[in-house]
Formats: structure tokens, sequence, C-alpha cells
């Protein structure tokens, strides 16, 4: 399925294939991409794109994006995500730059937009709390004002590669007696800060990719502070906007289909009822991501015009999580056995994994592809937005 494409738009695309293939590093291509690489091997494609201009599709041109329309921030992610490249980190590029040139003074603009650019500035996420994950409006992590500075306690948990982050953007409490929303501020913390403590969560898969991030007396200067104090709930829900939107996950679902057909075939006789079965099964997530794709299409046809997508956010990410796990589920299934290996981290090129390399992985990414429909806002805390904006329930 094909979005209709000007000349000039067409054109683009084209420039956009041609830049990925000349351009994408050997080092980033790895087996699993998300566990693999060093933070050092993440930057790569980072600044190739920030060299190149293309490194925040999102923002304006004012700002430092290549000041893109609608369709072609779309072609973009279409053709980067279908040709398996590794996206700049999401935290620093898709979510607190756009809450920074939205929400911040001039002093914050200058400061940190350059360096996130760049990639001089790795930002970690600084929302989940032990109790309160999807339900940020339980917060408890606490920022009292002391003259110019906030002095911060409380536990972040589940914080994304934080063991590389030079800075965390964190929703704290700062008035305690207000309505739970109404009393949480967004905060701007630098984790070289005396009392900030990462520690790391070593998940199911053997890898370190979540952890733990403690803040003890924590003197954050108030110049951090985000827009208004006690107002940091409606930064928070436009930064979620931003990173609901992005997950409907196309591209990346119609390369991982491709991949599985193969698996299958290499793996399930034809003559086996139950080649039979995975064929079935893999037509029926092909439906559900052309589904999709042709609402992701629609609503940035509308996006195009002018008019907003609602509530479109949430279901990208309700359905392009459930599509994507389905996918990694029945990838785990066709790879038989060799599909049951681990492979040991941080992964070592001397260690000998029996079977074919396609199995290397599979338990890895169905694992942690079960995060998917939890974090971003859980696909039960969706479900009731939909119904909320939608169904007026």
């Amino acid at each position: 399925m094909e979005l209709a494409l000007s000349p000039e738009d067409a054109a683009f695309r084209d420039e956009v294939r041609a830049f990925i293939k000349d351009n994408y590093p050997a080092a980033m291509r790895v087996p699993n991409p998300e566990t693999d690489l060093s933070k050092e091997q993440m930057l790569l494609w980072h600044r190739i794109l920030h060299k190149k201009g293309w490194i925040a599709p999102l923002w304006p041109k004012d700002y430092g994006g290549p000041g893109w329309s609608i369709t072609r921030r779309f072609i973009f992610e279409q053709e980067t995500t279908r040709a398996g490249t590794m996206p700049p980190l999401a935290f620093s590029v898709t979510m607190v730059g756009p809450v920074i040139y939205t929400f911040g003074n001039e002093a914050q603009k200058q400061k940190f937009l350059p360096r996130i650019l760049s990639g001089e500035d790795w930002w970690c996420q600084g929302y989940s709390e032990p109790g309160s994950g999807s339900d940020l409006a339980t917060v408890r992590t606490k920022a009292v004002r002391d003259g110019d500075h906030y002095i911060v306690n409380g536990h972040k948990t589940w914080t994304t590669l934080a063991q590389h982050a030079d800075w965390i953007f964190c929703l704290v409490r700062t008035d305690p007696a207000a309505k739970p929303q109404s009393g949480i501020s967004f905060l701007l913390i630098d984790m070289k800060s005396p009392g900030v403590t990462v520690r790391p969560i070593i998940t199911i898969d053997g890898s370190h990719e979540v952890n733990d991030v403690f803040l003890e007396d924590v003197r954050v200067p108030v110049a951090n502070l985000i827009g208004e104090e006690n107002k940091g709930w409606t930064y928070a829900k436009f930064l979620l906007g931003n990173e609901r939107t992005s997950m409907a996950g196309i591209g990346r679902s119609t390369r991982y289909i491709a991949r599985l057909k193969q698996i299958v075939k290499a793996e399930i006789p034809e003559d086996d009822p139950v080649h039979l079965e995975f064929i079935r099964d893999i037509a029926k997530v092909e439906l559900d991501v052309l589904a999709l794709e042709a609402t992701e299409l629609r609503v940035v046809a509308q996006m195009a015009r002018g008019i907003d997508p609602g509530p479109a956010a949430s279901l990208f990410k309700i359905r392009g999580t459930e599509i994507f796990q389905d996918i990694t589920e029945l990838t785990h299934r066709a790879t038989g056995n060799y599909g049951l290996a681990i492979r040991e981290h941080p992964v070592s090129a001397n260690r000998f994994m029996p079977g074919p390399e396609y199995g290397h992985t599979a338990s890895e990414k169905y694992l942690n592809s079960r995060k998917l429909s939890i974090y971003g806002g859980s696909n039960e805390i969706q479900r009731n937005i939909i119904a909320k904006a939608v169904l007026g329930l």
C-alpha cells in the first residue's frame, strides 16, 4: 500500500532510500540493535543524520529541523523503518526536544536544543516509578523549593538507557496538597549531579537496557524547570502524544513478516499441517498490518490538510504494539528448538550459538517485545482514552 505522491515527494523518497543505502553504518547492523550496540555505535547514524540536516523530522526549521511537510515526515519514517535503521534516541529528539522548544524559555532552548541535535547530550525519561507506571498522576518523587534550587528526592524505574545518559527529564511533585495532576512539574536534571544513582535492571533476556534511578537530595537549579511550576502534567501529555504517534511501526512489522516467511519456508516442510497453520497466521497478521497502514495513511492525509488526528495516537499505539508482539511470537514458534537459545550479554563473538542465525535472537525479541503494550501508557489506558474521546463513555 502506497501513499499517492507528487513528483517532488517521490523524488524525496528516492533520495532517502539512496542516502540510507550509501550511508547507514555497517557497524550498526548487528543481530539485535536494541541491546547489542554501544553508546558510541548508537550515535554513528545520529551524527550522519545531523550532518545531513535530517536528525529531527518533527522539529520546525527555526529550531534546527528540516521543515518538512507532514507527508515528507511520513515518507522519512516509513523508509527508515523499512530499511531497518536504528532510529536516533527518541528521548532526546522525539520527546524532550519538542517539549523544550514548545514550552521552554529562550535560555533553555539555546542551552539544550543544539546539543540534542548534535548528540552531545544523551537524555533519558524519568516518568515511571514503583507504583506509578501508566497512572503517572500518582508520582511521588518530590521537588522542594530551596532558594534558586529544588531539592529532589525519589525513585524512577524502568529508565531506558539511563546508564548512558547525560540528562534526565523528570516528572516531580512540587505541590503535595494539590489534586494529583495539578501538583506536578517538569524538571531537567543533570545525571552527574551529586545524589543521582543509576542501578541496572537485567531483564529476562539477559540484557541491560533499563535501570533504576535514585535521587537523594539532588540540587536542581530552578532554571531547569520547564514552563510553570505545577503545570508539568500538560507538558507530560504533550510528550506522550509525540511518543505514541510513532508506534504504528508499519515498516518494522513489514520487514519482520518478510523474515518470518523465510523462516517458515526453511524450517517447516510444505506437506506438514503445521506449515499451513503458519501460513494462515501470517496472512492474518498481514491483514492487520494492511488495515493499520490504511488508517495511518488516512490520518497522514488528514494531518496534511490541517485536521487534528485526535485519538489516533492511542490507536496506533495499541494496534502497532500488539501486531509486532504477534509477529515476534510467530517467529519464536517457527524457529522451533533453536528459539530456546538465549545469548550471553554482553554479546561476545567467541560464544557458540547453535542453529541458524535467525534463531539466535528469536527468544530475546519475543521476550523484549512484551514491554511494548506497557510502556508509553499501557494499552489498557489507551483503550480508556479512546472510549472517552471517541465513544463518549
